[in-house]
């Protein structure tokens, strides 16, 4: 990890070079997001879900440096830059539900495209997975960020369920091959919340195993159980 880390020249938010070290590195008073931040070090237990989170950082590494870069800032704010991780606020929260259970949904900026994200976000499941179900992989489609929603899907189970954000993508986007793809969404997704700077009310739900063509079964029954594809709540 550490060499393909080295050789992708991965950095920090300060520009550090990345390195994965064993979890006794990590100081007993320092937080593990200031540790990152200040070293460029990753702590990392030999277990799956650290290595996914390696896996993301090697994928996705401007997206994770804005991410703990966002955590440094509220660390600072906290007045515990290099020492406890508490107390917590929202800001902190939401960027830790990213890091450990997002997903990204990619939607063509046209009339369809808002359409599809509406219904989502009105949990409107079969408008979203039955009706537009012609969107997936042509102008919609999902990557999985968070590593522990990852290390769900070792094992998956039908109520599965992402904090997803939505990121409006042009056409051109959809010509791109994979790598390009994946350079493209770490590029916008990290200037996004460099700009916005918060993730706090910006995730919606989506049971990932409803995505057309994620599971076997997909039939109406399927996506009828409310159990899953729960109803919006009222206000």
């Amino acid at each position: 990890m550490n060499a393909a880390a080295e050789e992708r020249a991965i950095r920090n938010y300060l520009g550090l070079p990345l390195s994965f070290v064993a979890q006794a590195e990590l100081p007993a008073a320092t937080a593990y997001e200031a540790f990152i931040g200040s070293s460029g070090k990753v702590p990392t237990r030999d277990n799956l879900h650290d290595f996914l989170n390696a896996l993301i950082w090697l994928s996705f590494p401007a997206i994770k440096a804005r991410l703990n870069a966002l955590q440094a800032a509220e660390l600072a704010k906290a007045g515990t830059p290099s020492g406890s991780s508490k107390p917590r606020g929202a800001a902190r929260d939401a960027a830790t539900i990213f890091d450990e259970n997002a997903a990204l949904l990619l939607v063509h900026d046209n009339a369809e495209g808002q359409a599809l994200v509406a219904a989502l976000r009105n949990h409107q499941w079969s408008e979203v997975f039955v009706a537009q179900r012609q969107l997936f992989g042509r102008d919609a489609e999902v990557w999985l960020f968070g590593h522990a929603l990852l290390e769900k899907l070792v094992r998956p189970y039908k109520a599965i369920t992402a904090h997803t954000l939505v990121v409006a993508a042009p056409e051109s986007y959809f010509a791109l091959g994979e790598d390009a793809r994946r350079g493209w969404i770490d590029d916008r997704v990290a200037a996004d919340l460099a700009q916005h700077g918060s993730l706090v009310g910006r995730l919606t739900p989506l049971p990932v195993l409803g995505v057309p063509g994620w599971c076997q079964g997909q039939d109406s029954d399927f996506y009828a159980d409310r159990a899953v594809f729960r109803p919006k709540r009222a206000k």
